[in-house]
């Protein structure tokens, strides 16, 4: 069954809970409208694919295959390994990332591949890890990094605490990205690493324990209590940066922070 833009409209009105007329009224269109759209009756311009693409808060991939389904060119940029203004914002991360030294930290795409980590952090990483850790398991995932019995959850003292904001976490930006079969084929990975954690996916939205996320790791330099920032990087017309995400551990007592130093300093 060929998948329309109709279709497509109507998965992410009703991934945000929203009526037809919802949708209406805040995109300031009629309701008759929106109901053509869905049907296939009326075909949309570009500039409305777009006002309702931003309207649903469609992230910038899918808009794109928003407008390709309605048979338009699309309209938001993505940056290849070889683009020279992608080289120079690698650069401008790097030194973001060294900045939060001592502290770890690292980016991630939207399927939470590693796309970079400081120094601290690679060392921290090498430190929880079996010493017969197979990395090709791992494939540069944090994701599976964290879940993976061949990964750092043997590591982690509060690991099924964690493994259960992380699979909640990736399955609310399944619900959110409605189509992007990438990201739940990485959300049904996770659950099967995760089968042990009691993890209840009913819980649509953060819970106030999850909104700074502690991590405990057992290392052989003592036991190292943090917890997790998640930011975001601004860039309304570029797909790239817009799926980029910077995580940082931060230490949640003064005994983590000196670990940290101790770590950083070798």
């Amino acid at each position: 069954m060929t998948i329309t833009f109709g279709n497509k409209l109507r998965d992410w009105r009703t991934s945000r809970h929203l009526s037809q007329l919802d949708l209406a009224a805040t995109a300031g269109v009629s309701q008759r409208h929106i109901s053509f759209l869905e049907t296939g009756r009326a075909r949309p311009s570009r500039e409305m694919v777009i006002h309702l693409a931003a309207t649903l808060d469609v992230p910038l991939r899918q808009r794109n295959d928003l407008l390709d389904s309605a048979g338009f060119a699309p309209a938001y940029r993505e940056r290849g390994p070889e683009d020279e203004q992608l080289t120079q914002i690698q650069g401008v991360l790097a030194q973001l990332l060294k900045a939060h030294e001592p502290f770890p930290a690292y980016i991630v795409d939207r399927l939470w591949n590693l796309v970079a980590a400081n120094e601290i952090a690679t060392k921290l990483i090498a430190l929880a890890l079996p010493p017969e850790a197979d990395p090709t398991q791992i494939q540069g995932n944090v994701m599976r990094l964290m879940l993976h019995p061949a990964g750092v959850r043997d590591a982690i003292v509060n690991w099924e605490a964690v493994a259960g904001v992380l699979v909640r976490r990736l399955a609310r930006e399944v619900a959110e990205r409605p189509g992007d079969n990438d990201l739940a084929e990485l959300l049904t990975e996770a659950l099967g690493f995760a089968d042990t954690a009691g993890i209840n996916l009913a819980e649509s939205a953060p819970r106030a324990d999850e909104l700074l996320v502690p991590i405990v790791l057992a290392t052989p330099l003592g036991t190292l209590e943090t917890f997790t920032t998640i930011a975001t990087i601004g860039a309304a017309h570029d797909v790239t940066l817009e799926e980029l995400r910077i995580e940082t551990l931060l230490p949640a007592t003064a005994e983590a922070a000196e670990l940290l130093q101790r770590l950083m300093t070798g």
